[in-house]
């Protein structure tokens, strides 16, 4: 199982779905979305931000569960990949032994976010699934590159004149729109045929 940190959520304009963005936490850092409900997104965008509400929401009477009964919540497992759905456990450990709980993982990360758990995730997963994070040496620049491109317009700058500058008085060269336009305009409701 490789540790994995949430790193962001997204929701998408078009479908309104919303993403959570799980990035591997070693090398080489691979992403790993996870389309989540609504309602668990801002769960966990509450948790993550420190929030809380006047009232408990579900994950977090589950985390007061967790805690009442004297258990800790050991880890988030992301353990498998099944027909489009992440399958995830709760690894929990308490009195009575531990315990691993089948789970969503959207209600796993929000509990885990609450109670301070790692997430992992299995390396099958990010084999199949994850993709690879924009490496940060493809955005930085060249620094002989960006010296190369700043001289060349200091040089183009160096040669321009004042007069580079006046716009001439030939008006016969400029058009007005009364000049370009048809006395009447096309008819654009006429059939086509196919």
């Amino acid at each position: 199982m490789l540790l994995i940190d949430l790193v962001g959520i997204q929701m998408n304009r078009l479908t309104g779905e919303s993403v959570l963005v799980l990035r591997e936490h070693d090398q080489p850092n691979r992403l790993l979305p996870i389309v989540v409900g609504s309602a668990e997104a801002a769960s966990i965008a509450i948790a993550v931000q420190g929030q809380t509400l006047p009232r408990p929401m579900t994950h977090d009477v589950m985390a007061t569960l967790v805690e009442g009964f004297d258990a800790h919540l050991d880890a988030v497992e992301l353990v498998d990949f099944q027909d489009g759905a992440f399958i995830a456990n709760l690894a929990v450990s308490g009195p009575t032994g531990d315990l691993r709980l089948d789970t969503r993982p959207s209600d796993a990360i929000a509990l885990a976010i609450r109670l301070r758990a790692p997430l992992f995730v299995s390396e099958g997963i990010l084999d199949a699934v994850g993709t690879s994070a924009p490496s940060e040496s493809a955005s930085v620049l060249d620094d002989a590159q960006i010296d190369a491109e700043v001289d060349q317009f200091r040089d183009f700058l160096e040669q321009l004149a004042p007069d580079d500058f006046v716009i001439g008085a030939d008006e016969s060269a400029v058009g007005t729109v009364d000049d370009e336009m048809p006395d009447d305009p096309p008819d654009t409701d006429r059939e086509r045929d196919v």
